[in-house]
């Protein structure tokens, strides 16, 4: 953990610098992360979160330890050294099992931090925030920071070696992912300092309670609303004037960063801007998903005008899929048939995204990735879908030997992680 208690002591000091943090679990999106990280010789965090991963499978069907295994194949197959990948546990807690006791869910979620731990996850959000049956939607500080403490013991008592972890407290609000779609006209509001205040003090008295006050020394970062969001279709634009009233929360306790969940579709310079705010790590997933379904879009527009003979029909699938399955996006889109099909391929959101693991969806990517094996295009049809950068990009990319089709998908989601680095 030495690499990512460096970057924070950096950020302490004055220098505007910060850790991605790639929340996805597709093979793409994890290898052009890995890629990035590789060719700037910087620490990459990749994280997983309690509905993804746990020790039931999740929805990706992963435990904690086959979600590592997975990210070092990827890595294996570029040949990227493991050593600056760092494991993240995001939102580890009880949610997962919200509509059953405190009880219940509290003990899942301890073998839940358990096996991450065990795994090789070293940094660990414990996430206690959201109410099990018979309390309220979100519970109030004490009990989240008490829950919170004992989630961390947990950890401390499955780790090889408990050294080695570092946790993160609190939670942002809206839910991750993303505003829902009846939250597009909220104004998103910066955490006030005295709630982040609370939360430090709060989970440093539930530590303490329990005989952890060597862990809490641990606890690295702190998650709060730096005043940014995306909704279904447009973007919540950070405030590059806004006064910046959270750094001063930190004073006190240098070994705290924050931490920014959805940053996704900023401006470029954004990203520098919150560094200089003491958001040392800096969240993103649906934005990367976002890029990799233009890429491929765009791969089969291509792929028609070429005029193959068995056409990959790649977007009649995925709409075949995200209406015969509706479950991961109608909750989060609203609007008229047109609007909801427009939103499913093309919502900032990404509720696309559970979709690519599907066996349709990789059969008809991997048959356009096929058929675009045939043909190369002219370089005036690559440039009436990809700008001048991807192509750049893409082109570096097959100097190594990567295909073109796969390395403009690629190239796509390097261009749009890029500005974190």
């Amino acid at each position: 953990m030495k690499r990512i208690d460096e970057i924070i002591k950096a950020n302490r000091q004055g220098k505007p610098i910060a850790l991605p943090s790639i929340c996805s679990a597709h093979p793409q999106i994890l290898a052009a992360s890995i890629l990035l990280a590789e060719q700037h010789d910087v620490a990459l965090l990749v994280e997983a979160t309690s509905n993804q991963v746990n020790q039931h499978g999740g929805y990706t069907g992963m435990r904690p330890n086959d979600f590592i295994k997975f990210v070092y194949d990827i890595c294996a197959q570029y040949n990227v050294n493991t050593s600056r990948i760092i494991f993240g546990g995001d939102h580890l807690g009880p949610q997962v099992w919200r509509k059953q006791s405190a009880k219940f869910a509290m003990a899942e979620a301890v073998e839940l931090v358990q096996a991450y731990v065990k795994a090789g996850f070293n940094k660990i959000h414990l996430d206690c925030s959201e109410g099990c049956a018979g309390e309220p939607a979100q519970v109030g500080d004490d009990v989240a920071a008490a829950r919170a403490a004992i989630l961390a013991k947990a950890c401390e008592e499955a780790a090889d070696d408990p050294s080695l972890l570092r946790y993160i407290v609190g939670t942002e609000v809206p839910p991750p992912g993303g505003a829902r779609a009846d939250e597009t006209d909220v104004e998103i509001v910066a955490t006030r300092p005295e709630h982040a205040e609370t939360t430090i003090s709060k989970h440093q008295q539930a530590f303490a309670a329990l005989d952890l006050d060597q862990v809490w020394d641990k606890v690295i970062g702190l998650v709060v609303q730096p005043g940014l969001e995306f909704a279904p279709d447009h973007v919540f634009p950070f405030n590059m004037h806004a006064p910046d009233k959270l750094s001063v929360v930190l004073e006190g306790h240098d070994q705290l960063c924050y931490e920014a969940h959805s940053t996704d579709y900023q401006n470029a310079e954004v990203y520098k801007e919150i560094a200089t705010r003491h958001f040392a790590i800096q969240k993103v997933g649906p934005a990367l998903t976002f890029a990799y379904r233009q890429a491929v879009y765009a791969l089969e527009a291509i792929e028609k005008w070429l005029g193959v003979a068995d056409p990959s029909n790649l977007t009649d699938v995925l709409e075949k899929l995200m209406i015969n399955n509706p479950d991961y996006w109608n909750k989060h889109y609203t609007g008229n048939e047109k609007q909801l099909k427009l939103l499913r391929h093309f919502g900032y959101a990404d509720r696309i995204r559970y979709y690519w693991a599907t066996d349709d969806a990789q059969k008809a990517v991997a048959k356009l990735m096929s058929n675009l094996t045939i043909e190369q295009p002219i370089q005036p049809l690559l440039e009436q879908y990809f700008d001048t950068q991807t192509i750049k990009l893409a082109e570096k990319l097959q100097e190594t030997g990567m295909a073109w089709a796969q390395s403009f998908a690629i190239a796509e989601v390097q261009k749009a992680l890029l500005p974190y680095f």
